[in-house]
């Protein structure tokens, strides 16, 4: 498989790349690969042929056209095109409905704004902000990751997400990992997002840190309503990470794109 994106003439256009006409709630490719800017007539000169971008320079134009849509700061170029990877695949097996984007870097310290929601369909950064993990997957940093119930650790890799809940929590939203070993019992072991006292910012006025959780992304209590009604109903959520085992062996991220 391999993702298309508009060709290079566009984007020298002054125009932003990328473009589409989908609303972000449609599973429409937020690319084009049957855009008629790849299609050249074959009685031009090959001199006119607009080369094919590769992989890297597709995610760093996208990249790039997000940082100068958005004040927002950005997370790395590196969880960034991990992120689009599995998104791409995600969109591509028709299991995402909503053409977002929720990228968790657990590489980052609690006490930095590590989560982004990103609208593909629009290039909009529409929540940054903080999130805290599991209880046993580290301090201040987050070092150990699991898959095993009762382990109150994290899980990395690709989520889709789902239904919402009402439980001690307040209003919960239903994970579904995708890959096997890493992040499979999301559901059966209750690793869904929800607000918490413990991921507000004072918290780390008070502690250094935030709080932990029992392996679940929690977030802000004053931004939980808001960010889980926009992401649910299978948006693609990710939760990267520089964790080597997880880098060499995900599915997702090793497949040829």
């Amino acid at each position: 498989m391999k993702m298309k994106f508009l060709a290079a003439a566009t984007f020298l256009s002054a125009t932003f790349l990328f473009s589409t006409d989908a609303e972000p709630t449609t599973t429409k490719s937020t690319f084009s690969p049957e855009s008629p800017t790849h299609m050249v007539s074959t009685t031009e000169s090959s001199e006119n042929e607009v080369p094919e971008l590769t992989w890297e320079e597709e995610v760093t134009m996208l990249y790039e056209t997000f940082a100068e849509a958005n004040e927002a700061e950005m997370p790395s170029i590196d969880s960034f095109a991990d992120g689009m990877k599995g998104y791409e695949q995600l969109r591509e097996n028709g299991e995402l409905k909503k053409e977002l984007l929720t990228l968790i870097d657990f590489s980052l310290p609690s006490t930095e704004k590590r989560l982004w929601v990103l609208d593909m369909a629009n290039k909009e950064v529409l929540f940054h902000t903080y999130v805290s993990h599991g209880r046993n997957t580290g301090g201040k940093m987050a070092t150990k990751f699991s898959n095993t119930n009762g382990s109150f650790q994290s899980s990395l890799g690709f989520f889709v997400t789902a239904e919402t809940y009402y439980g001690k929590n307040g209003l919960s939203l239903f994970l579904d990992g995708k890959e096997e070993g890493f992040n499979s019992n999301a559901r059966s072991r209750y690793v869904v997002m929800h607000g918490a006292d413990y991921s507000n910012p004072d918290f780390i006025t008070q502690t250094g840190r935030l709080g932990r959780s029992l392996g679940c992304p929690a977030v802000p209590e004053a931004e939980a309503k808001d960010i889980i009604g926009t992401i649910k109903g299978r948006s693609a959520l990710f939760i990267y990470h520089t964790d080597p085992t997880y880098q060499e062996q995900s599915s997702f991220l090793n497949a040829v794109i």
